[in-house]
């Protein structure tokens, strides 16, 4: 997506005439890992507990479902790219890239924050979201880069190699 059509999304968006909207284009933002602490600090005033304990569910939303409201607790996001795999709509798990295919859009995912969440051990992958294709920023001042926004756990199906030996990843923002 070009700057200008970029631009026109968000404006079309409708954020000053609307209100808050139902899903957060998360390509938009130039810092969305400052959204995604945002999430976190809502859900934690909402429900007076201490944000260290809170992380993130993630459910991707079949493309099938019409998102009308917004999520009780979390947000929903859309924008996200995959790149050395796709999105299998059919099985909702990640899986295997079509041959030619670098890059395929992910469905709308929705944020769901828990409180002293336990972390699955099987059939998840730890799949990192950067900002850009470049996968390599500079430290910022809280000890991180500034390319990498957040580790999504997103169900699989077993590949013939691992998807991280697969490099594979989620990216807000296509160079092109």
């Amino acid at each position: 997506m070009g700057y200008r059509s970029s631009s026109e999304a968000r404006i079309h968006r409708g954020w000053n005439k609307n209100g808050i909207p139902i899903t957060f284009w998360i390509s938009g933002f130039f810092f969305p890992q400052a959204f995604i602490t945002g999430a976190l600090q809502n859900y934690a005033r909402q429900t007076s507990i201490s944000i260290d304990t809170i992380g993130f569910e993630y459910r991707v939303v079949p493309i099938t479902e019409e998102i009308k409201e917004a999520p009780k607790t979390g947000c929903y996001v859309s924008g996200f790219f995959v790149e050395g795999a796709r999105w299998c709509h059919e099985t909702h798990v990640l899986a295997e890239s079509r041959p030619k295919e670098l890059f395929t859009d992910m469905p709308t995912i929705q944020l769901i924050p828990k409180a002293d969440r336990v972390q699955p051990t099987t059939g998840i992958y730890i799949c990192p979201v950067y900002k850009t294709l470049t996968r390599a920023g500079t430290l910022s001042t809280t000890g991180h880069s500034t390319n990498f926004v957040m580790p999504l756990r997103a169900t699989f199906r077993q590949a013939s190699r691992p998807l991280d030996q697969a490099a594979v990843a989620l990216i807000c923002a296509l160079d092109y």
